[in-house]
């Protein structure tokens, strides 16, 4: 009740989870259907034609070797890193400072890519997530000003996108809980 007449607050969701042993860490993103963050800063490695590419998609950092070494002395701001397949190996030389920050760009995850247009659109509108140390999924899904169906909607998509980590395993989800930025958690479910 506390947030009534705030609709800035972010609905949570936090999603206990019980892997099996050995398995990759839980982590992954998804489209939600009425996103709620906006502003998100891609900076794209990418040299020549790939660059104009990159540039006419929207990204807001567009570089290659000059980049490289702005990035390295800290000097400029972006939420995710995309990368072309011919400046992987430059990138490579400050893996130290992205990699801790979950911003290297790799295959696996596809931000190394050569159909860069496609990426960025994707970035920009994707809502990542990842479990802590205790397997939770700790993410916001919404705003409080969202109708209920869009909440309902936005929620689905989320647990779809982590329900993706499972490997088959039935009991992969175990608790959820949804609460609003100061208001308590409500157990929504307890498979």
């Amino acid at each position: 009740a506390y947030e009534v007449g705030r609709p800035q607050q972010t609905i949570e969701l936090h999603v206990q989870c019980a892997p099996e042993k050995g398995q990759p860490p839980i982590r992954g993103s998804c489209i939600l259907t009425r996103p709620f963050k906006s502003g998100t800063r891609v900076l794209v490695f990418a040299e020549g034609e790939k660059a104009k590419e990159a540039r006419a998609a929207g990204a807001d950092i567009v570089g290659g070797d000059e980049l490289v070494n702005k990035v390295r002395e800290d000097e400029v701001k972006f939420d995710k890193c995309l990368s072309t397949p011919e400046m992987l190996p430059k990138v490579a030389k400050i893996a130290r400072m992205l990699g801790p920050k979950g911003l290297m760009p790799t295959v696996n995850k596809g931000t190394v890519t050569s159909d860069i247009a496609e990426a960025i659109k994707f970035s920009k509108s994707a809502h990542d997530f990842r479990a802590d140390k205790m397997l939770i999924v700790h993410t916001g899904v919404a705003k409080i000003g969202f109708t209920d169906a869009e909440i309902l909607d936005n929620i689905q998509k989320v647990m779809a996108s982590i329900r993706e980590n499972s490997r088959g395993k039935n009991k992969f989800v175990s608790r959820v809980h949804l609460s609003s930025t100061q208001g308590p958690g409500i157990q929504i479910t307890d498979a």
